[in-house]
């Protein structure tokens, strides 16, 4: 029987086949739509570009939230939040990177001006691998040098504890 903590480590995974896939579909077949319309001039409605584009932005959005909401199950329920490893200092610190990479996200989707833009894509990029770097975090290796670190689920692939 599944309790309430293997459903919160179940959500990501059924977020993104729900929600990132059906997108990565949608956005492929509009970048193709919009290549086939530029390049070998079909006679497709002129949107599809700034179709792409705009599901685009939600199917990055939609990343970033479910990897932040992973991050975030991950670090919050390794250990009783009573005795979180560096006590509660170091948590609410986790806490403020994980409120201010949401707080990025949120202020980079709705900014305009490419320098606003690029600041909080930084701040969230920063965020999300200050998170991901926490020790909670299973990883292969830390060694950016060696193959196992890239290897891990938190670089780009399913790596998992044994």
């Amino acid at each position: 029987m599944l309790q309430s903590i293997d459903w919160l480590w179940l959500l990501h995974p059924v977020l993104a086949v729900a929600v990132v896939y059906p997108l990565l579909g949608m956005v492929l077949r509009l970048a193709l739509q919009t290549r086939d319309r530029r390049v070998n001039k079909a006679k497709l409605p002129p949107t599809v570009g700034r179709d792409h584009a705009d599901l685009g932005s939600w199917l990055a959005a939609a990343v970033v939230a479910i990897v932040l909401l992973a991050l975030a199950v991950v670090i919050l329920t390794g250990h009783p939040l009573a005795a979180f490893p560096g006590g509660l200092p170091r948590l609410g610190l986790v806490l403020l990177v994980l409120l201010g990479s949401m707080l990025a996200l949120v202020l980079l989707w709705r900014a305009k001006s490419p320098p606003y833009r690029a600041s909080f894509a930084l701040l969230c990029w920063a965020g999300v691998i200050t998170l991901g770097l926490q020790g909670e975090v299973y990883r292969l290796g830390d060694n950016p040098f060696q193959g196992a670190f890239w290897q891990s689920h938190f670089w780009g692939g399913p790596g998992s504890p044994a």
